[in-house]
């Protein structure tokens, strides 16, 4: 007990520019693995056409919208990847390796704006790491996550209820402390690699929904999804590899212009207004997910009958 409690009061002394180093140092490590599997590639590994510049202005608008709302990367690029034919096994990789460079970019923005609750952002990365490495491994030898995503965008339907109800209430309770941030942290992760996206809006959501500030929730949320997508994405590339380099090199670079931007807007808008438009983005992405779902079973079930 008292090693534990010293390596507690260890990682709570770790300071801001300790923080951004350690997001630079594992950035630069998966950029010299991704330039040592495309020095080993045989033939054109990069092949541009007149849909990269789709890539990069879907990569760009998903991260305006998670780096300023602390959510809904992972859901507005895969649905939007989707609508303009990729398939859904290369989107779901692309969305995954891309994040690794955006939320990077995101979370030293957040960092430089002062959007972060640093004993917070410690007790999430940890148990968050944890879960999205689980998720990341059943998901590749295990489960589906279609399965469970209907179950999720429910209970987010009725979070998203409530954090609106509270933003047009204008009636926001101040806590000090947020509750359970670690076993919130771990279900995050867990449910976010297994259904392709949901750490921010199940993370935000309840911490926002507990009485923290929209801009600090945000800001220290965003920081500690680059954590939870670095090693989820180590766990996918191992078992899936990637295979589409235009896709995620298209959403790498809308997502690093978009970053800074997102983060920029998380400081400066209002606090009613962010409880408002988190609430929204949480039914909205919640409601496409469920009618998706649904789409997709009667469709089935109406080629089984014909």
């Amino acid at each position: 007990m008292t090693a534990i409690r010293a390596l507690k009061n260890r990682l709570f002394k770790i300071s801001f520019k300790q923080i951004g180093i350690a997001i630079l140092v594992l950035k630069l490590l998966l950029i010299g693995y991704f330039i040592y599997i495309i020095a080993g590639s045989e033939g054109d590994v990069f092949s541009f056409d007149s849909t990269f510049f789709t890539f990069v202005a879907i990569g760009f608008f998903a991260q305006l919208i998670d780096g300023a709302l602390g959510m809904a990367y992972g859901a507005s690029s895969n649905a939007l990847l989707l609508h303009f034919g990729v398939p859904p096994r290369i989107a779901s990789a692309s969305v995954h390796t891309a994040e690794v460079f955006t939320t990077g970019v995101s979370g030293l923005s957040h960092l430089r704006f002062k959007n972060i609750d640093k004993n917070l952002l410690i007790r999430l990365v940890i148990p968050g790491v944890v879960g999205a490495v689980a998720g990341a491994y059943f998901l590749s030898d295990l489960l589906h996550g279609d399965f469970i995503k209907p179950y999720i965008s429910a209970y987010l339907i009725v979070l998203g209820s409530i954090i609106l109800y509270k933003g047009i209430r204008n009636k926001p309770k101040e806590k000090k402390e947020v509750k359970r941030a670690g076993l919130l942290a771990f279900f995050g992760g867990l449910l976010d690699a297994i259904g392709g996206g949901g750490w921010g809006p199940i993370v935000t959501s309840n911490i926002i929904n507990q009485g923290k500030s929209p801009r600090e929730t945000i800001g220290t949320v965003n920081t500690a999804e680059f954590f939870i997508t670095f090693f989820a994405t180590g766990v996918f590339l191992y078992y899936v590899g990637i295979d589409s380099w235009q896709v995620v090199l298209g959403l790498i670079i809308g997502g690093v212009f978009a970053a800074p931007i997102g983060a920029f807007l998380a400081s400066r808008i209002n606090r009613r207004v962010l409880f408002i438009v988190v609430g929204l983005v949480v039914i909205l992405t919640a409601s496409l997910t469920i009618y998706k779902t649904v789409s997709d079973y009667a469709h089935t079930l109406a080629v089984l009958f014909r």
